[in-house]
C-alpha cells in the first residue's frame, strides 16, 4: 500500500521517453520496450560486430542487443545508466539481453561471464561498474557465474569518447591484467561491454584472456552505433 500511495504521489517515468508508467511498467514503458530498436545479431556470425574483430582478434562470436543513436532513447538510456547512478537500467536490459542470447546456440557453452573491468578510481567515482550491472541481468537469465576479480584494469585511461580507432588501441593495449588465469582456463568466456563502437578497448581484453591456456572468448555488448 505504501508503495502505491508513492507511485500515486510520484509517479515514476519510462527512463526511455519520459511518458508515466503504468501500474504494470518497470524502468521502461511496454511501448518503448516494443520498440527497442533489437540488432538480432545474436544468430549471425557475419554480423558487423563480429566483423570488428576480423583479423584482429579471435572470437567465437560476438553480438549487440541494440542499435543507439545520437541522442536517441537508447544512449539516453545508456547515459542514464552510466552517469546517472541508475544501475537497474543496467540489470533491467541484461535480462532482456539473456533471453534472445539463450535462443542461440553460440551462446550454449559459456561458462563464465566477465564484464570489461574498470579502474578502481572510476568505480569510485561512478559507484559501480556499469558492465558488471548488465552482466549481471546476464546471469540471472543465463545461469552462469559473473566473475569480478580474474580480470581486471590495472592502469586508469583517458576517455575514450574523441579518440579515433588507433589511438583508442594505443590508449587501452596494455592496462588489462589477468589477476586469476586459473579460474578462466579452459574456459568459454562471455566478455560483457555497455557499448562497442570501434571495439579497440574490447579488443585488448581479447588479447589477454585468450593468451590464457584453453580459453576461448565471445562478446556481448548493450548497444551498438546504427551504420
Amino acid at each position: 500500500m505504501l508503495k502505491d500511495l508513492i507511485n500515486l504521489l510520484y509517479p515514476a517515468p519510462c527512463l526511455a521517453c519520459g511518458k508515466i508508467l503504468h501500474q504494470n511498467e518497470s524502468l521502461i514503458c511496454l511501448e518503448c520496450l516494443f520498440h527497442l530498436p533489437k540488432t538480432n545479431f545474436h544468430n549471425d556470425p557475419s554480423n558487423a560486430v563480429c566483423k570488428l574483430f576480423w583479423g584482429r582478434a579471435k572470437v567465437e562470436m560476438a553480438t549487440a542487443f541494440l542499435f543507439f543513436t545520437k541522442a536517441g532513447k537508447i544512449q539516453h538510456l545508456i547515459h542514464q545508466l552510466k552517469y546517472s547512478k541508475k544501475p537497474e537500467i543496467g540489470v533491467y536490459l541484461g535480462k532482456l539481453f539473456g533471453k534472445d542470447l539463450q535462443k542461440s546456440h553460440y551462446f550454449q557453452s559459456v561458462d563464465v561471464i566477465v564484464p570489461v573491468p574498470l579502474h578502481p578510481k572510476k568505480i569510485k567515482t561512478r559507484g559501480y561498474n556499469q558492465s558488471e550491472k548488465i552482466a549481471v541481468g546476464l546471469s540471472q537469465v543465463m545461469n552462469v557465474s559473473v566473475d569480478t576479480t580474474s580480470f581486471v584494469r590495472r592502469t586508469e585511461t583517458e576517455t575514450q569518447t574523441r579518440k579515433n580507432r588507433f589511438n583508442r588501441w594505443e590508449n587501452v593495449k596494455e592496462v588489462f591484467s589477468v589477476n586469476d588465469e586459473n579460474a578462466l582456463k579452459n574456459k568459454h568466456i562471455l566478455l560483457v561491454d555497455d557499448v562497442i563502437t570501434t571495439g579497440a578497448t574490447i579488443e585488448g581484453c581479447i588479447r589477454k584472456l585468450t593468451a590464457i591456456e584453453g580459453a576461448r572468448v565471445s562478446v556481448v555488448s548493450l548497444a551498438v552505433p546504427t551504420t
